[in-house]
């Protein structure tokens, strides 16, 4: 049955960027209406009786969209420097992606694609979420439980969907500025939260409060962004889970840089210290040798120690920055004190100069704290953060780096959107 439903769902991704989260939709059932043995029809598989395998499925989504993203997004903010012989893959790296790319509009997200991936896990939470909100707790037990994580993973996909492009598209509906897909992403986790609290289930409640406070904060809504986040453990770890059956479920940073060695650290990463002593939050070893490409030096991240490591989608270290942030001041400044001073970290407080200089400090503590998790991507665009080459300098390949702080809407897109 699991087979049998990616491949129908897969079948429906290939031929639409993005599907209306309507169960039986006429471009659905357009897609699905030839049969085979292989293949069963979409109104076969969303019955109650499949509520647990519909959730799983829609979250691997998320999960495989999610290790694409920090993957592209780091090469576009400067964690990574992409090193591998592949001219498709150096407009991340550049930052000089088109909107006639292929590889960032429909490429899947074990390829490093973006828009196609993110899209596809918007859809497939939502569709479960819908079908989840039409079934009763008869019919399916754990019900609120299971709508609370498909709403927060279509909120933190509805989340990367604002935070990477320029512009998006939900449903095939019009163009949507950054702002107002952030809103719908803050409508997911809303509903995320509403349901977590139905279930008394505080995992979830706190990846959803964590999410939502990061759509706020890139909002700039720094009082919601605060309560939010405010409510949140210090100790809360919500990660993406990663297995070896298939390379869709692979540790994708772990598989881009220690495994094909196709991306190195950037050198900004290579030795970070604090006040002179080492920053164990940016580990690093260097290979002493050549990446793939045979051009660039091979640095390697400790962060994620094999293909099976989980990758974190929320943490309390997140909730604790963006409450920072919100904050400011004295309260802000105690924050990333005690972050600095956490067991495992043990780093001096800040210095006089650091806590004169809040907002660039805020902006380097996020940049370690959140190392190869994904949020450097938008951190550049929203606190104006200086690009790193600078746009103009020559790329070792070929070209110069660009200016991009965010990918276009892919002309894919636009093309299978009749608003356009």
């Amino acid at each position: 049955m699991g087979a049998a439903y990616r491949m129908t769902r897969q079948v429906a991704a290939a031929a639409l960027l993005t599907l209306p989260v309507v169960a039986c939709s006429s471009q659905i059932d357009e897609l699905l209406s030839a049969e085979s043995p292989a293949r069963l029809s979409e109104s076969g598989l969303l019955q109650s009786s499949n509520a647990s395998l519909l959730v799983a499925s829609a979250v691997a989504d998320f999960e495989c969209a999610l290790g694409g993203h920090i993957v592209a997004s780091g090469l576009a903010a400067g964690e990574l420097v992409d090193a591998t012989q592949t001219a498709a893959r150096w407009s991340y790296d550049r930052r000089e992606v088109l909107p006639q790319d292929a590889l960032y509009s429909t490429s899947s997200c074990e390829g490093l694609g973006m828009y196609t991936p993110v899209n596809t896990a918007r859809h497939t939470n939502d569709q479960a979420t819908q079908k989840l909100e039409e079934w009763t707790d008869q019919q399916v037990p754990n019900r609120q439980r299971l709508i609370a994580t498909t709403a927060a993973m279509a909120g933190y996909s509805t989340l990367l969907l604002g935070e990477d492009f320029c512009s998006a598209t939900i449903n095939v509906g019009p163009e949507l500025s950054t702002d107002q897909v952030l809103d719908s992403a803050i409508a997911r986790f809303t509903k995320a939260i509403t349901a977590a609290t139905a279930a008394n289930d505080q995992n979830l409640l706190n990846l959803a409060r964590v999410g939502r406070a990061r759509a706020y904060l890139d909002r700039g809504n720094k009082a919601a962004a605060a309560t939010d986040a405010g409510a949140v453990p210090v100790a809360f770890v919500y990660n993406a889970v990663h297995n070896t059956l298939s390379a869709r479920r692979q540790n994708r940073i772990f598989t881009q840089n220690n495994q094909s060695l196709a991306v190195t650290i950037a050198a900004p990463y290579r030795n970070m210290t604090v006040q002179g002593l080492p920053d164990p939050r940016v580990s690093i070893t260097n290979a002493n040798r050549l990446a793939s490409d045979q051009v660039n030096p091979l640095y390697l991240q400790n962060k994620y120690s094999s293909l099976t490591a989980p990758t974190p989608i929320a943490t309390g270290i997140e909730a604790q920055l963006i409450l920072a942030e919100a904050q400011g001041g004295a309260q802000g400044i105690a924050i990333l004190n005690a972050l600095r001073a956490r067991a495992g970290v043990a780093l001096p407080a800040l210095t006089a100069a650091e806590q004169a200089a809040f907002s660039t400090t805020l902006a380097e503590e996020r940049n370690r704290e959140l190392f190869l998790q994904g949020n450097r991507w938008f951190d550049m665009k929203r606190l104006n953060i200086a690009q790193n080459p600078a746009a103009g300098t020559p790329y070792s390949k070929g070209g110069s780096y660009g200016n991009q702080r965010c990918w276009p809407l892919p002309d894919a897109e636009k093309l299978a959107n009749p608003n356009f």
